[in-house]
């Protein structure tokens, strides 16, 4: 046979079957007819241990599984073949290479590199009777070699073209999966019953490495039972398979069954683990028990598990990774839901991308409804005119933040309102974040503290002109009534000439006119003993009113009563209560008469937050001047004209509330006029 005749047959026997269960006999036999010999086999090269296995023979009882050429003599020798890329011919075995003659059982042998452009793929070694050198010099054997690379390589594309394809199908259905259910176990299980099935497993498990516990967890396998076992294992410095294979780079085969253990079937039970790494972590362990491994399939088989590994750890990190985010996601929003401030974040067109629960409850609105719209629609005009006229464009100092108080009619209140702008790392703008925080309350608060503390100076300064006028009022009593007592004397003595007698009467009516006044001080500063039992507001304010009623009628006004009949008694004196009220009728009375009429509203409630009886007195008169409020209860200060009145009316009012431990109030309601608030304690007696 020539060597062109020889050439086109193998590429006949190639081109003729893609199955290297029928290629390898043929070309074993064109081996052995092209060396002269009476055995082959093919040594695959193991990249993982870099050492030659057996994978197929011919004229060959029995292959080892074992490694071939391992002796420095062998060794040696197959480096010089890789070397030179040249058929090597071994003259001598038994002397030269002993543990291959007691394979072979041959003489001699010619050693044909196997290698595909610099990467070597094994060797092929012919076994010969006689120990001379072919005729052709081996280039007939050579051809064969190329034929047995071209055969390997074929195999080894096809059967990758093949893995792909499943594996693509595979982990497509598994990232359908976990990805539709954000479950990774849901998807690992499909997965472990179709490796399972694809690598012809008895059973495939995946372990998940926890960070937390540094445990390695059991989270999907082809057998449901073994998952329910719950089985977990200590990933540092455990001798487990799973525990091993995380510390590990590659797949590796473990607990081989001996050489014979399945003679008769040809291969052996093994239990192979492949470690499934990230990008930058350790996600855990593939583990295949049961897998049938056909004598010198060792390579292909790892070969194919690390490309299973491979894929699955880049659509495992994947899905965890869409955990993360979906939990940090979560997480981020129910912090920010959390928030009692107003939040609101808007894209570079100040279009609303996201508002918080808070945000959205004070709108009225879903927060689904508030998306895409413009930011200026969530505020009121003031507002949205200040945030458009901000400047947001990114500076040299990276984000901008202004801060504004502002009173909002959209959103109800008065609120502290801060804009932050959202820079990416290129310093570009992409939105801004609004956080609103509600200081209504606050303010309401700020304004009673305000109320209160002006209500205090004025309680100070009310009781400190009280101990004054009370001093002077006692100083001024007793000489009075040494007056008083005179004048009556005189009056009483008919020696005193009748036109004298006359002018007596006048000084002795003024002079009493001066002690009701002193008397008058003295209710006000709250020297005069008060004579306490129930009274009854309701009938204490029916009479004053029955007092006034002709009056007011005469002046066109309108009196409107609105009682609590269920209203419990005060503890005070009936006398000067009713002069309290009085004085507070009269006071509305002037202030409508001047004004051509209107309406006194009186109104008694109730309150038990404060255990108090509450009487407001409401006018529609022109109201109290804003500089006057504050001295309203002032001794001698009047807004009437000269002569018209004392200025103790209301001072009177006030010093009865205080004596009965209540309290009183005037104010300019916004609808007009005046109104004055008479707070009495209810005794526990009498409260209802």
């Amino acid at each position: 046979m020539t060597e062109q005749s020889g050439t086109a047959d193998l590429v006949r026997v190639l081109a003729g079957t893609d199955r290297m269960a029928d290629l390898l006999p043929q070309l074993h036999e064109r081996a052995v007819v092209s060396a002269g010999g009476t055995c082959s086999v093919l040594l695959q090269l193991d990249p993982r241990t870099n050492t030659l296995r057996a994978t197929s023979g011919f004229g060959l009882t029995w292959l080892s599984v074992e490694p071939w050429l391992t002796s420095r003599q062998e060794a040696e020798a197959c480096e010089r073949a890789f070397a030179r890329r040249e058929v090597v011919a071994v003259p001598d075995l038994r002397t030269s290479m002993p543990d291959l003659a007691a394979h072979l059982g041959c003489r001699a042998a010619l050693l044909v590199p196997l290698a595909r452009l610099h990467e070597r793929l094994g060797m092929l070694i012919v076994g010969r009777a006689d120990a001379g050198q072919p005729s052709d010099g081996g280039s007939a054997v050579a051809v064969v070699g190329d034929a047995f690379v071209l055969a390997l390589e074929r195999a080894r594309m096809e059967r990758d073209a093949d893995l792909q394809r499943e594996l693509r199908d595979l982990l497509h259905a598994f990232s359908r999966l976990a990805s539709s259910s954000l479950k990774l176990t849901s998807g690992l299980e499909t997965f472990c019953r179709e490796t399972s099935r694809l690598l012809a497993a008895d059973r495939a498990s995946v372990w998940l490495y926890d960070r937390r516990s540094r445990e390695l967890v059991l989270a999907a396998s082809s057998d449901p039972q073994y998952v329910a076992t719950s089985v977990r294992a200590v990933s540092e410095g455990s001798p487990t398979p799973p525990a091993v294979a995380l510390r590990r780079e590659r797949a590796e085969i473990g607990e081989m069954a001996p050489p014979d253990a399945d003679k008769d079937e040809g291969n052996a039970l093994s239990l192979v683990t492949v470690p499934l790494k990230g990008r930058r972590r350790a996600l855990g362990t593939l583990v295949f028990e049961g897998l049938r491994v056909d004598p010198g399939g060792e390579i292909d088989l790892l070969d194919r598990a690390d490309e299973v590994g491979r894929q699955i750890s880049g659509a495992i990190e994947n899905v965890q990774l869409l955990e993360e985010v979906l939990r940090s996601r979560r997480e981020l929003e129910n912090t920010v839901n959390s928030i009692p401030d107003l939040v609101a974040v808007c894209d570079a067109r100040r279009r609303v991308v996201h508002v918080n629960r808070s945000f959205a409850d004070r709108l009225g609105l879903g927060r689904v409804e508030t998306m895409d719209r413009p930011l200026a629609e969530l505020f009121g005009p003031e507002t949205s005119d200040w945030i458009s006229g901000l400047d947001l464009e990114p500076g040299d100092g990276g984000p901008k933040s202004y801060t504004r108080d502002m009173e909002d009619p959209v959103l109800g209140g008065t609120f502290s309102l801060t804009v932050t702008t959202l820079v990416s790392r290129e310093g570009e703008l992409v939105g801004s974040v609004v956080v609103a925080r509600d200081n209504t309350s606050q303010a309401r608060l700020e304004a009673e503290r305000v109320a209160l503390r002006d209500r205090l100076t004025q309680s100070e300064k009310l009781a400190a002109l009280g101990q004054f006028v009370a001093g002077i009022a006692h100083e001024l009593n007793n000489p009075l009534q040494g007056v008083l007592g005179h004048l009556e004397l005189m009056r009483a003595n008919r020696s005193v000439p009748r036109d004298i007698r006359r002018q007596v009467q006048i000084v002795y009516r003024e002079a009493d006119r001066a002690a009701k006044i002193i008397r008058n001080l003295l209710v006000f500063a709250g020297r005069r003993k008060v004579t306490r039992r129930p009274v009854n507001i309701n009938a204490a304010l029916a009479r004053t009113l029955a007092m006034r009623a002709d009056a007011c009628r005469a002046a066109n006004i309108e009196i409107v009563r609105r009682t609590d009949e269920k209203l419990p008694k005060v503890q005070g004196d009936p006398l000067l209560l009713q002069q309290a009220l009085l004085n507070i009728i009269m006071n509305a009375e002037q202030a409508l008469a001047s004004a051509g009429g209107g309406k006194i509203m009186v109104r008694t409630s109730f309150s038990p937050s404060r255990n108090a009886v509450v009487v407001d007195i409401r006018d529609t008169g022109p109201g109290i001047p804003p500089d006057a409020l504050p001295r309203i209860f002032e001794p001698f200060f009047s807004t009437k004209e000269v002569g018209k009145g004392t200025g103790l009316g209301l001072a009177i009012t006030y010093g009865i509330v205080q004596e009965h431990g209540g309290h009183i109030s005037a104010a300019n309601p916004e609808e007009g006029g005046a109104v004055f608030t008479l707070e009495l304690p209810v005794s526990r007696e009498t409260a209802r």
